[in-house]
């Protein structure tokens, strides 16, 4: 059974079991809690649960795909405004993005249920840092809710919205990467409609100007107290009864963890990080000798239960950084004395074989990459699946910070004037409409001598292929407006612009020295779609002529992954080979090739 035909199944308001990721779960607790309005900007690894909200009816919810987090944001609060309970989807980096909103928003209050479902990733397994978003909830005196599996993660998201009607307030649910993508048997439910709330005609609430914010603030910290006393009654915190010489209060997935390590613990499980249940946390604490938080990332619970003036126990035994499991969990309570070390039984001598990220094969941004190493460019990457073209063997990314960085990046190393060499940004088509406008108006604005290349390979790539405004598809599929990315770049002031074949070798060069060496902005729009979207793209594969290789490794340093050096010498020499299963057939190493030794695969 599919995942969409398990939808439309459960619609009909049965109670049943399915199989469920974590991501899928809270999109049917969003569903089944009477969401109508749900926006969000892909990133992993949150991706999957817009993915699987818009496979429920249309006529419940609209879903959508927003250019940034900041916009997906402010679309969910207009859902609420406008009385319709509203979600905005998002990693924990992009919760940066939409940080403005949230600060004014918590001050406004809700008029429909807003939830702000944000996942983290402990462990960076595939963002540019880690970052715990609980920190925002306490800056924006927001509630928090932690859900531990799948089950509870449809359960805390449904009842987010009735928390955020009851309290006129934004609330956060935090997931993590092992959360969102567990699968486990999930009970589902029928869908609630909920009622639709006429528009709240109050601009004092609704519009956040000084004198209405400073009446407001006040309102914050009274919402603060009513919340305490709520999670103090709450189901969403339970205690279970153990061996009272320790204690454990934990939270989130790490409460998984601590249960599979010391099934039979006394452990206090919080179900909400802010704001804290301060006597039931007391009452608990008093109850067994010593205490112990478990809680990945920052010492947010173990900080608060300090300053209630508890002496408790966390980050001298369980790490700050990466992802929690059993045996890190273990480690930690080997370390407190609490479990006996764990001798292994296992002697394992061997290891896997190194497998360093690299680009797909037969990637479109391969031959742009290895044209600007050429030209000896100062290179500003920016985030997306081509800031792999850091890494051996193209090596032509020398700075990475976020969403949009790589054109202002490369402004500021302009405006520095120290650097001697062509300065380039990169910029995926997603990231350019992400964040990558308003810099590029910059550096026309200010004078600035760079060169941005925009890869359009018309997805988001690097989070499984979803659309964007510049793919002319919406996130149900259906066809809508396409930007020109042309016109929206001569809008700017930009005057030198060339199109270039990304699978067109000599042309690509050409043209990215014609651009380094233009004064002023330049921008070259490498367009080729992704090999990976929306099916894989493959044409007859390539094969090498052992016979006239000369070993040169020209083909080596496009970095494909089909291609494969040989130790076997063949007449006193060594070869390369290409895996004809893998190879798409792009033909870039044959474009490379001096020898002509590339050719396609004999029948």
């Amino acid at each position: 059974m599919t995942h969409k035909s398990q939808n439309i199944d459960a619609q009909v308001g049965e109670q049943k079991t399915l199989p469920m990721m974590g991501n899928e779960a809270i999109a049917r607790g969003a569903w089944e809690a009477g969401v109508c309005v749900a926006a969000a900007y892909p990133g992993t690894p949150s991706t999957e649960i817009l993915e699987s909200l818009a496979t429920y009816a249309e006529e419940d919810v609209y879903t959508q795909w927003s250019t940034n987090e900041k916009v997906a944001f402010d679309v969910a609060c207009g859902g609420s405004f406008a009385g319709k309970r509203s979600m905005v989807v998002m990693k924990h980096v992009g919760l940066n993005v939409a940080a403005d909103a949230l600060m004014s928003q918590t001050y406004i209050g809700v008029n429909a249920g807003l939830v702000i479902l944000v996942c983290d990733d402990p462990g960076i397994h595939s963002s540019q840092n880690e970052q715990d978003t609980r920190r925002y909830g306490q800056m924006a005196c927001v509630p928090v809710l932690e859900p531990s599996d799948a089950q509870e993660a449809l359960e805390f998201t449904r009842l987010a919205f009735d928390i955020s009607e009851q309290f006129d307030t934004p609330v956060i649910v935090r997931s993590t990467t092992r959360l969102s993508h567990c699968r486990s048997a999930v009970t589902v439910g029928p869908r609630v409609e909920a009622a639709h709330r006429p528009f709240l005609e109050d601009p004092a609430k609704n519009v956040a100007i000084p004198s209405n914010a400073r009446l407001r603030h006040p309102l914050l910290f009274e919402r603060e107290a009513k919340l305490r006393e709520y999670f103090e009654a709450s189901e969403i915190t339970h205690r279970e009864i153990g061996d009272a010489s320790f204690g454990i209060i934990t939270t989130g997935v790490s409460y998984t963890y601590v249960k599979e390590v010391l099934p039979n613990a006394s452990v206090l499980k919080l179900g909400n990080s802010w704001p804290l249940p301060e006597k039931t946390i007391r009452d608990y604490c008093e109850s067994v000798e010593r205490v112990f938080v478990v809680e990945e990332l920052e010492p947010v619970v173990e900080m608060d239960i300090r300053a209630m003036g508890i002496e408790v126990a966390g980050k001298e035994f369980f790490p700050r950084d990466g992802e929690f499991s059993p045996e890190r969990i273990r480690q930690g309570f080997e370390k407190a004395g609490i479990l006996e070390p764990q001798m292994s039984s296992t002697v394992w001598d061997g290891c896997a074989s190194p497998r360093p990220p690299v680009l797909c094969a037969g990637c479109p941004h391969t031959t742009g990459f290895m044209a600007i190493r050429a030209l000896d460019a100062r290179v500003a990457g920016d985030i997306g699946c081509y800031t792999l073209a850091t890494v051996e063997p193209l090596s032509a990314i020398d700075t990475c910070v976020s969403m949009g960085s790589s054109i202002a990046n490369a402004i500021g190393m302009d405006k520095a004037g120290s650097e001697t060499k062509p300065i380039v940004a990169t910029i995926g088509d997603s990231t350019f409409l992400h964040s990558g406008i308003p810099p590029l108006i910059d550096a026309v604005y200010n004078n600035a001598n760079i060169t941005v290349v925009l890869l359009d390979n018309k997805t988001v790539a690097m989070t499984g292929g979803q659309d964007h405004p510049g793919t002319g598809r919406t996130l149900r599929g259906k066809e809508t407006h396409k930007v020109d990315y042309e016109q929206l770049i001569r809008a700017t002031g930009v005057k030198w612009i060339k199109y270039i074949d990304a699978y067109d070798v000599a042309s690509s060069y050409q043209t990215l020295r014609e651009a380094t060496e233009y004064k002023g902005v330049s921008v070259v729009i490498s367009d080729r779609p992704c090999v990976l979207d929306p099916v894989k793209i493959k044409g007859p594969a390539l094969e090498v002529n052992a016979e006239n290789c000369t070993a040169c490794k020209a083909c080596m340093n496009l970095g494909c992954p089909p291609i494969t050096w040989v130790d076997e010498l063949y007449e006193g020499r060594h070869k390369v080979i290409i895996n004809p299963v893998t190879c798409i057939g792009c033909t870039l190493c044959a474009q490379v090739c001096p020898t002509d030794c590339i050719q396609p695969l004999s029948k």
